[in-house]
């Protein structure tokens, strides 16, 4: 529906000057501190288009790009974004492979001089089981991870491979190690600990979540995070790759008005009970 805007002649360039000044003003309100990506409609972008699947992930990559320059813009922490799922591996090994070789691609990509990380002190960290990669794929990742590991402005979790069933097993098995070297307690074991054993332990909670295509699923990712209270889910009837700044810009406005509205909400409410503590204490002290 907002398609037609990022159409018009000049938007790019228009969309480029401006979009620092939008980010400071969307700043003024609440923004989320960590989102999440469900990237879907890669390939039914390159099938509707007849071209070719790799030319639909490669149009996928360059969408990934411009969302998170806007989110990074308007002063996100933390973006987490579905890249590759184990179950990935199940498709046709031409299209593993040349994944492997676009990830290879991107990954050096976005650490170059000039590039997202550098502009906005983007650390690069991977979440997922890399042991599943070929070794040059996982040289690619570690490479990256090292180029960046010193900058704190924000952070990109790439999660390549990952499901989120994967992720809390591994968060199962670390307690149960700790457990056994004694290094925790099972008084400890809460909630609390489970996040921070979890691939994103130790940064901000998942408070926005976004997956386009129209699919209304979470297809194994950021289960438990995005289980917390006050996460919100925005399902966009938008395939991935024409995914736009002025897209994901709705969505912060979106999420923005509804944490103002439900600050307002909750301020009204305390307001209420006080007021009524209060009435029923000097009814109280009339009795007396």
């Amino acid at each position: 529906m907002l398609d037609w805007i990022s159409q018009l002649p000049g938007s790019q360039m228009v969309m480029s000057t401006t979009k620092s000044v939008v980010g400071r003003i969307l700043q003024t309100g609440p923004v989320p501190q960590h989102i999440g990506f469900v990237m879907d409609g890669n390939r039914r972008f390159a099938r509707q288009r007849n071209i070719e699947l790799k030319e639909g992930h490669s149009a996928g990559f360059e969408s990934m790009a411009r969302v998170l320059e806007m989110c990074y813009e308007c002063g996100v922490k933390s973006a987490t974004v579905f890249a590759f799922s184990i179950e990935n591996f199940k498709r046709s090994r031409h299209e593993v492979d040349w994944l492997m070789e676009l990830a290879k691609g991107r990954f050096q990509q976005l650490t170059e001089s000039g590039e997202m990380a550098e502009k906005y002190g983007v650390r690069i960290k991977v979440l997922g089981d890399t042991s599943l990669l070929p070794k040059d794929v996982q040289v690619s990742l570690r490479e990256a991870e090292d180029i960046t590991k010193n900058n704190t402005r924000a952070t990109l979790n790439v999660c390549f491979p990952y499901t989120s069933r994967h992720e809390m097993a591994h968060a199962m098995r670390t307690i149960v190690k700790s457990t056994t070297k004694g290094t925790i307690q099972l008084d400890d074991i809460n909630t609390q600990l489970v996040d921070e054993c979890l691939y994103t332990g130790g940064q901000p909670p998942v408070d926005l979540l976004v997956r386009t295509s129209g699919v209304s699923r979470l297809s194994d990712f950021l289960l438990w995070q995005v289980s917390s209270k006050g996460c919100m889910i925005e399902f966009v009837d938008t395939l991935w790759p024409e995914l736009t700044v002025v897209h994901i810009l709705w969505i912060l406005i979106k999420f923005s008005f509804n944490k103002m509205t439900s600050k307002k909400q909750l301020e009204q409410q305390q307001s209420q009970q006080l007021t009524s503590q209060q009435q029923t204490s000097q009814d109280s002290k009339k009795l007396i």
